[in-house]
């Protein structure tokens, strides 16, 4: 799955009415990803959920918390694990 694919659905769904009440009738992103996949889209409910919660991405510092095992309170608090 690409980040392509994730936006070309994601335009997909601005400029098809249908494909937007086939959206707001899913339960989950189980659900999206099959009408994704219907429409012609490989797309994952990681990615969806990914883009949903960091619509601008991980940052630099976010990302080597990540790997660097930090947190998620160091994360938030942008501390070494203080809080």
């Amino acid at each position: 799955m690409s980040e392509q694919q994730l936006n070309a659905f994601l335009a997909a769904i601005k400029s098809d009415a249908g494909l937007q009440e086939k959206i707001n009738a899913a339960t989950d992103s189980d659900a999206v990803v099959a009408i994704a996949h219907a429409a012609g889209f490989l797309i994952s409910a990681d990615a969806i959920i990914e883009s949903y919660l960091f619509p601008e991405g991980l940052s630099d510092s976010e990302l080597e918390g990540v790997a660097g095992g930090a947190s998620h309170r160091a994360m938030i608090n942008g501390r070494d694990g203080c809080i």
